[in-house]
């Protein structure tokens, strides 16, 4: 069974065009088949102050009413995939950019009003491989933006590491997938002023103490959620650090297994 490479890169990537060229010049090195999942990044919130249009975050959450779903829409599957998608080309990595709803791929449910409501917000119902296969059968790279739809032409705001492990997940009985979460710190950190304290590696049973003792809080919660959904969902492992992990056999980051 070959090993699929799902990986999700976020704003610290996105927002510095150093940086993502970089990264994707070597993301383009790694062997086929593999599956690129971005985020927002800063550039939808400074459109939406340029177009007069309010920012609203809960809990550092973005509250997706319809013009802000105009924005990301062009943000998200406009400028930032295609950008990705052109360079990779540049680099000779050939790739094709999606949304949830090219080829049907990512079907949402709209997130439930109570107890907050998120606007068009969606959370990922059914993930649809087929599509896909046929192109990663022909060593060609998807390239995911963070958006889903409804199959009833509503396009739905998603969160980018969820659709990461979800696609992970969908195709965890066709491949050996593993899942890389790529963000600005080292990995899981012991000490969250400490870079250097990271904890290389967290399963099922040492997750929960690390919780309990308030080493894993607030926003990791989330991502390790994410992590932990996949893994108990036939996903090989799971990686969270820099993005050097991928290209970098030393390299120290964390590994999250069953």
């Amino acid at each position: 069974m070959k090993t699929l490479k799902i990986i999700k890169i976020g704003g610290n990537i996105i927002d510095d065009d150093s940086a993502l060229q970089q990264f994707l010049k070597a993301f383009a090195t790694i062997e086929a088949p593999k599956i690129l999942v971005h985020g927002g990044g800063k550039l939808a919130t400074k459109l939406a102050q340029q177009m007069k249009v309010e920012v609203k975050m809960i809990d550092g959450r973005r509250i997706t009413d319809a013009d802000t779903l105009n924005i990301i829409t062009m943000v998200y599957a406009g400028k930032i995939n295609k950008t990705i998608v052109a360079q990779l080309q540049a680099n000779s990595c050939n790739a094709i950019g999606f949304s949830g709803a090219d080829g049907n791929t990512v079907v949402s449910d709209l997130r439930p009003s109570k107890p907050i409501d998120y606007g068009f917000a969606g959370d990922v119902k059914k993930v649809n491989t087929e599509t896909l296969e046929i192109l990663l059968n022909n060593t060609i790279t998807p390239v995911f933006c963070a958006i889903t739809h409804d199959r009833n032409g509503q396009l739905l705001n998603t969160n980018a590491d969820t659709i990461a492990s979800e696609l992970a997940i969908g195709f965890a009985t066709k491949y050996k997938t593993e899942l890389y979460y790529c963000f600005e710190k080292k990995g899981v950190l012991e000490d969250v002023n400490n870079d250097d304290s990271v904890i290389q590696n967290i399963n099922t049973k040492t997750y929960q103490p690390l919780i309990e003792n308030g080493i894993i809080y607030e926003g990791m919660l989330p991502k390790l959620n994410n992590c932990f959904h996949a893994v108990n969902n036939q996903v090989q492992k799971v990686c969270i650090g820099k993005a050097q992990m991928l290209f970098q056999k030393d390299n120290k980051h964390t590994t999250i297994t069953k």
